[in-house]
């Protein structure tokens, strides 16, 4: 099929049929913020911070496949207050307090809140005090750092194949869990692979032994895995 025209943000570019509205953005320099989203892994839209205006209806960038004649506003005024809404709510849902993590200044989310201009939380912290399980000999997860991306449960099935990783529960008891729900120390599943670690956004989930503001992630090696194979 012919390349469609798609306007974005008043500009017109070429656009491949199949593509979504983030990846022609990307393609063309054009920047969206992004979370839950990874190169090499399904996208979801889970974390809406992708939102973007099409004709006056909010839709999640990476989830959006583009069509000819579309038009998309990436920064409204409607759309700036959304993201913010949003980053505001993934930290209050948690216990992110950056000075204290060991992804201070390699963090997603921190490096978000700076992004659409978040300067305070307008809405009161929910406090969750869910169990650290540092059961692995490598690794560790604290859940009330978690932002229910699903980068790990999506990396653990499609890249490594393990399916240790998924979600339990609904509403605001959602959680990652391994296994059907065991200490991940005890998930007969767990390769120790570590692709897990490296796709986490935050200091949900990190290696043991990291300090203050230590921990630095390679979330890219998603993708040159999932190049490395289709040249394989």
């Amino acid at each position: 099929m012919e390349a469609m025209r798609v306007k974005i943000d008043g500009r017109s570019y070429d656009a491949n049929p199949g593509k979504t509205i983030l990846e022609v953005a990307e393609e063309n320099g054009i920047k969206i913020p992004f979370l839950c989203h990874l190169k090499g892994l399904t996208d979801v839209g889970v974390c809406r911070v992708c939102i973007v205006d099409v004709r006056g209806q909010l839709v999640p960038a990476c989830a959006t496949v583009v069509t000819d004649g579309m038009e998309v506003l990436t920064s409204t005024d409607a759309v700036a207050a959304y993201r913010r809404s949003v980053v505001e709510l993934l930290f209050a849902e948690g216990n992110h307090v950056c000075a204290f993590c060991v992804s201070n200044g390699g963090c997603e989310l921190q490096d978000l809140a700076c992004d659409v201009g978040m300067h305070s939380v307008r809405v009161p912290y929910a406090f969750p005090r869910n169990r650290v399980d540092a059961s692995h000999p490598r690794f560790l997860v604290d859940r009330d750092r978690c932002v229910l991306c699903g980068r790990c449960v999506r990396a653990c099935s499609e890249i490594e194949g393990a399916h240790t990783w998924d979600f339990a529960e609904r509403g605001r008891a959602v959680r990652v869990i391994t296994d059907l729900d065991v200490d991940w120390g005890k998930a007969a599943t767990c390769t120790g692979c570590g692709k897990c670690v490296e796709v986490c956004p935050t200091g949900a989930i990190v290696r043991k032994g990291a300090s203050n503001a230590e921990m630095r992630k390679k979330p890219e090696v998603v993708a040159g895995l999932v190049e490395g194979r289709s040249h394989g």
